[in-house]
């Protein structure tokens, strides 16, 4: 008997040292493609029952696809728990056995790193003026289905998956889409359309894949693809040229992508565009951007209330009156308010003055006026 453990112990010192040398050894970076559940044959389950209790014990089975380029079918995963293993999870395999060896951590595009803003934004809807039907709109879409998830699950309607803000510029959709963010407490994950037309092949499916996972991770996230245009324009035939391929190829990652993900995950995808007559009917229907929300040019009413927001931090005299210059400021949007209270504090400064007068805005509004025609008729 003592012979007998004796060589067993032998046996398991030598499989540990094989799977210390295994570990050292250079290792093939492989992804898992599937997990199976196969059920043992009859002899291992009668090897396996436990006294008289007999049930079937289910045995986890893989398949791999390793960075050779190689497909494996491994019907014993190896040194890593096969329960905690989901497809396209990255893993360290034998170069010889293909046995897995250890996880590694998800890869994601350096660029989609860096686009990832790591502190909460910091805007509320109190910065955000004379939008007030937009900001219930987003409410509705955006921010109660991942707050209050439960009441939508009681009435059992399922929420929009993602939300299209379309406009002029200058109106407040990306202000907007920071200030939901914040009310969530989501992380702010931002991609620019132009960003995602790449020069080489794939690239910009690539980026969008990438993002998604991240966002998957992260999670609860709100994406937010400014300029959706660049990307999701309406097919045609004339897209014979490689740049038009590949932007289509990057429209149709963006439809699989969205069409990969439920309704009740706490990832919202909110897009913005100025040109909503240029997208392709495929992203606009139902079960993809549900929601569309029309950022118009303030009214009147809207104007004063944007210029308080962007003066209350100024020291302002008492003879300022917003009703008055808002009635001056016809057809601006909320970027060019702002810089009509940027321009009246700079001119305070110009007199050495200390505080801003009603003076200052008018002229401030004629200033940003001259600018406005100036580009108008560059572009003319």
């Amino acid at each position: 008997m003592s012979s007998e453990l004796a060589g067993l112990r032998r046996e398991v010192e030598e499989s540990q040292k094989r799977v210390r040398d295994s570990n050292k050894l250079p290792y093939l970076v492989a992804s898992i493609a599937e997990v199976l559940d196969l059920e043992a044959d009859d002899q291992d389950v009668e090897e396996l029952n436990v006294g008289k209790k007999k049930s079937r014990h289910p045995q986890k089975s893989a398949i791999i696809k390793t960075s050779s380029r190689q497909t494996v079918f491994l019907p014993v995963v190896g040194l890593v728990d096969a329960n905690k293993l989901s497809p396209q999870d990255l893993v360290g395999v034998n170069k010889d056995t293909f046995l897995v060896l250890e996880e590694l951590p998800p890869e994601y595009d350096s660029r989609v790193k860096a686009m990832e803003i790591v502190e909460k934004p910091k805007e509320k809807y109190t910065d955000v003026g004379g939008l007030d039907k937009q900001i219930n709109e987003m409410i509705e879409a955006v921010v109660l289905p991942i707050t209050e998830k439960e009441k939508y699950v009681r009435i059992g309607i399922k929420p929009p998956k993602g939300v299209l803000l379309y406009g002029s510029p200058g109106t407040g959709k990306t202000m907007l889409a920071r200030a939901c963010a914040a009310a969530t407490d989501a992380c702010f994950l931002r991609l620019a359309g132009p960003q995602l037309v790449q020069m080489y092949i794939g690239e910009g499916a690539r980026i969008l894949r990438d993002a998604f996972a991240l966002a998957k991770k992260r999670a609860p996230t709100i994406i937010f693809i400014d300029e959706l245009d660049a990307i999701g324009s309406r097919r045609s035939d004339e897209g014979s040229k490689h740049g038009s391929r590949e932007v289509q190829r990057t429209m149709l990652e963006l439809l699989s992508l969205l069409d990969g993900f439920g309704s009740t995950d706490d990832v919202k995808v909110i897009a913005a565009t100025n040109r909503i007559d240029v997208l392709d009917p495929a992203l606009l229907r139902s079960g993809r951007i549900d929601r569309k929300v029309e950022f118009t040019l303030p009214d009147e009413e809207a104007r004063a209330h944007i210029l308080q927001i962007h003066s209350r931090r100024m020291a302002l005299h008492g003879d300022v009156n917003f009703e008055e210059i808002s009635r001056m400021t016809e057809d601006m949007n909320g970027a060019q308010l702002k810089a009509v209270c940027v321009e009246a504090g700079m001119l305070a400064l110009r007199n050495e003055r200390v505080y801003v007068a009603h003076e200052d805005f008018a002229e401030g509004v004629t200033a940003v006026q001259a600018r406005k025609k100036s580009s108008l008729n560059y572009y003319a």
